[in-house]
């Protein structure tokens, strides 16, 4: 039995998410436990949600499977957000102008910061000591 589903590539910081969305139920599932018990800081399971909510989509007519890996909280969180949008642009493209207004298309490039060699960390420097 063959499913059709719609795939989005999600990725900020270390963060890599791999979005699959189909028409279903509402099922939200990410690395084979509960949205909601996966992201449990509160307003993340609605910035997850925000693309659907910009194309006036309804969560519960999709099933949205997640397998997300590397990174924290904040990377992971951003990087299922990419990859949800990613996947309604291919479900339609004429959503692509809603997501860009939005945000929700754009990769935020920023990473951490490499290490300077004779500092502590990327900037930081040790005590200065006079004497």
């Amino acid at each position: 039995m063959s499913v059709q589903f719609y795939e989005g590539i999600g990725r900020r910081k270390e963060s890599t998410a791999r979005v699959r969305l189909m028409s279903g139920s509402g099922r939200f599932i990410v690395n084979d436990k509960e949205a909601q018990d996966y992201f449990t800081r509160l307003g993340d399971l609605q910035a997850l949600l925000a693309p659907l909510a910009s194309v006036g989509q309804n969560p519960a007519s999709y099933d949205i499977t997640v397998k997300v890996e590397g990174g924290g909280v904040t990377g992971q969180t951003s990087a299922v957000q990419l990859g949800i949008a990613r996947a309604l642009v291919k479900i339609n493209a004429e959503w692509n102008s809603a997501m860009r207004k939005g945000g929700y298309l754009t990769r935020d490039a920023r990473i951490k910061e490499r290490k300077k060699p004779g500092l502590k960390r990327a900037r930081k420097a040790p005590t200065y000591t006079k004497r």
